[in-house]
């Protein structure tokens, strides 16, 4: 569209009838998304900068062919070596929740890889990317299965100290996810870049990954906003729970 500014105002809309109480206030959560703008690509721009991360082993994943509907056959396993595609480029890896203590997929972990199946050929341009879970090869596959998840590179973990290591499970097996970022150097190493869990503190339990969905960043934009709702594995069964 054709911005225009009025009274020195920037509109967002032509809209002529929109009262002067409410340009005011949009201008002022304009400047405001200007500053969150800008401090979101602070923050990019000091974890770009994090000294180099930690050496890691070359940790050991078992999957099973790379199209889910070639069967689960042959199960073969994977070293995190492996799943770099080609020099300098980083690997991230979505802890998905599932497996071990955590009986059931999480329902939230599975928006997020919901959304990252639909958007994996945007990110195989720049990084390769994998979900990792604790869930056996086979259990993690079926359930990919129903969700459609045929973009994205599925391995199990649940034999190694993967998850632990990186803060995604405790030492009785309950689960929590995270996103994590690795590099491998000319020279092979592997080292730990970047981690982030839902969880910043100890006043913060949860949000700390939720730029990293769309779901929550569109809700965030209604006068409703998100409140208190919770993903669900299957809308239309809560929908009539609800209704009786």
């Amino acid at each position: 569209m054709v911005y225009e500014t009025i009274d020195g105002t920037f509109r967002q809309t032509n809209l002529q009838n929109e009262s002067a109480e409410y340009l005011a206030k949009r201008e002022e959560l304009r400047l405001a998304e200007i500053d969150l703008m800008r401090q979101r690509e602070r923050v990019a721009e000091i974890r770009r900068a994090l000294p180099v991360g930690a050496i890691i082993e070359d940790y050991e994943f078992i999957g099973g062919p790379a199209w889910l509907d070639a069967g689960d056959s042959p199960i073969s396993s994977v070293r995190l070596s492996d799943l770099f595609s080609a020099p300098d480029r980083s690997l991230v890896v979505y802890h998905f929740m599932y497996g071990k203590k955590q009986i059931n997929p999480c329902p939230m972990c599975t928006m997020w890889i919901d959304g990252y199946n639909g958007v994996e050929h945007h990110l195989a341009q720049n990084v390769d990317f994998a979900i990792a879970a604790a869930a056996d090869p086979t259990t993690l596959r079926a359930y990919a299965r129903k969700r459609g998840w045929n973009n994205l590179r599925l391995l199990s973990c649940g034999a190694s100290t993967f998850k632990y290591d990186l803060g995604s499970e405790d030492r009785e097996g309950r689960q929590d996810s995270a996103i994590s970022v690795f590099t491998k150097g000319n020279d092979g190493i592997l080292r730990h870049s970047y981690t982030a869990h839902p969880r910043m503190g100890p006043e913060i339990k949860e949000r700390g990954i939720d730029l990293l969905t769309p779901v929550f960043n569109v809700l965030d934009l209604v006068p409703q906003g998100r409140g208190n709702w919770y993903a669900s594995l299957n809308y239309a069964a809560k929908t009539q729970a609800a209704r009786r």
